[in-house]
């Protein structure tokens, strides 16, 4: 403790020592730097980014824990490889073409490489305040948070396939959606394109992340076709129960955590009492809509069925979720909740005729995602004022029609190079074991 008193006093002389003949000099450089004023909204809303960011980053591992509990045990290894390997996938895409193509703006300040390629670049090591764009936020944080969206997109469409696509040509679809179609659908709305000039509205990305990846797996859907056994020739629906409904769940409550970062992100702002105040509103709202559409299913599967199915509350749930994200911050709680209800009505509804129609959706996605995304989205203007219904069914059926149709000719395409589906024998023995060679739950297989 002494020699810590002894060499701080002789460092405090020292400093001043140095000092006082520069006063002056010490007094520029104060006038110079910026103030907490001017630096603060670029320090609080690259913190938002990160921390949105980590949270969406997070809804991966739900959409594994969903997935792996909603598929046979024979597949569950497959769709964990599948969520690890298109996430990573995704952050090399978005990287490598995706997030200056989803930002045009972004090509004048790093440098016009082409329409199809031009690389994200990073603030150097140690910016300075006086070089920092202090209006908005960190490049890096925002690539960061915008890729989470990215992976998400892709999540989605892992679900509705399972149980009888080939992993490589999936992983192929993959690296054409997160590094040219998202990117390029998003970019007419959160790039300044000509949806946003038209004055459509998707606050976090109710049509532009889970719609579209609600119409690219509804393509793939039909390509592949249903699992078999899943349809009986007299047109019955054949139950094929998931392994592990307690994994679900979890999934379920990840996501739901995940989407704090999600809608909250999107405000992309905390640099002032409105804009955090204003966060506190979309957390609020979004919890909101997840419960009243879980409650909502509760309900009505009582209702329908005289006995719950907790699937669809889980579904439910989720899609409240998807209901709410394009205008998270103008309604009401109340708004929120009848939003997130209705949310939750459409699931319970849409997955029946969904296997009607013989579309095989192992795990609801398109209902939650496509049909919910649409509810949040066409609902805009209840709230929102600054737009209307027509140009939001527009933008919906825009960015609808790309990627469906955009996502249906690389299936085709996949199709015909080497096939996506695997054989009928693979399929019946697992992807586990035909794809990989290995089993989540070995102890449980036969004997």
């Amino acid at each position: 403790m002494k020699l810590r008193t002894s060499l701080a006093m002789t460092g405090a002389m020292t400093a001043l020592a140095v000092v006082l003949p520069h006063a002056g000099f010490a007094q520029d450089a104060e006038a110079a730097a910026p103030t907490f004023d001017e630096i603060g909204p670029y320090l609080m809303t690259t913190l938002l980014f990160l921390v949105g960011g980590f949270l969406v980053f997070w809804m991966a591992a739900g959409f594994a824990m969903l997935e792996a509990g909603l598929v046979r045990s024979k597949n569950v290894t497959t769709q964990l490889t599948k969520n690890i390997a298109l996430f990573s996938i995704a952050g090399i895409m978005y990287w490598l073409v995706g997030f200056n193509l989803m930002y045009p703006a972004e090509w004048l300040m790093e440098g016009y490489m082409g329409p199809f390629f031009s690389i994200t670049s990073l603030e150097p090591v140690g910016l300075a305040a006086a070089d920092a764009s202090l209006d908005y936020a960190s490049v890096a944080s925002d690539f960061f948070f915008q890729l989470m969206f990215c992976a998400t997109t892709a999540s989605i469409v892992s679900g509705t396939l399972a149980e009888r696509i080939k992993l490589w040509p999936f992983l192929i679809f993959v690296v054409v959606l997160t590094g040219f179609i998202y990117p390029i659908e998003a970019s007419w709305q959160w790039g300044g394109g000509w949806l946003s000039e038209a004055g459509f509205y998707d606050f976090a990305g109710s049509t532009l992340v889970h719609a579209a990846g609600g119409f690219a797996a509804l393509a793939g859907a039909i390509v592949l076709g249903p699992r078999i056994g899943k349809y009986a020739k007299d047109g019955k629906v054949i139950p094929m129960p998931g392994s592990n409904l307690a994994l679900a769940t979890l999934g379920t409550f990840i996501l739901w955590l995940g989407w704090f970062g999600f809608n909250g992100g999107s405000q992309l702002a905390a640099g002032t009492v409105g804009d955090i105040t204003d966060v506190g509103r979309i957390f609020a709202n979004t919890n909101m809509a997840a419960s009243a559409g879980a409650v909502a299913a509760l309900i009505l599967t009582q209702v329908l069925y005289k006995k719950v199915d907790l699937t669809m509350v889980l579904n439910g749930a989720l899609a409240g979720l998807v209901s709410i994200t394009a205008s998270p911050l103008e309604p009401t709680l109340f708004g929120a909740l009848w939003i997130g209800a209705v949310g939750g009505i459409i699931v319970v509804f849409a997955v029946p005729a969904l296997d009607r129609m013989k579309i095989d959706d192992v795990v609801g996605a398109i209902p939650v995602h496509l049909l919910a995304g649409f509810w949040g989205t066409i609902v805009v203007p209840v709230y929102a004022p600054d737009t209307s219904f027509g140009t939001q069914l527009l933008g919906f059926v825009a960015i609808g029609a790309f990627t469906f149709v955009v996502s249906l000719v690389v299936w085709f395409i996949l199709k015909a190079l080497g096939g996506i589906r695997v054989s009928e024998e693979a399929e019946m023995t697992g992807l586990d074991m035909s794809e990989l060679g290995m089993e989540a739950y070995p102890e449980f297989s036969k004997g």
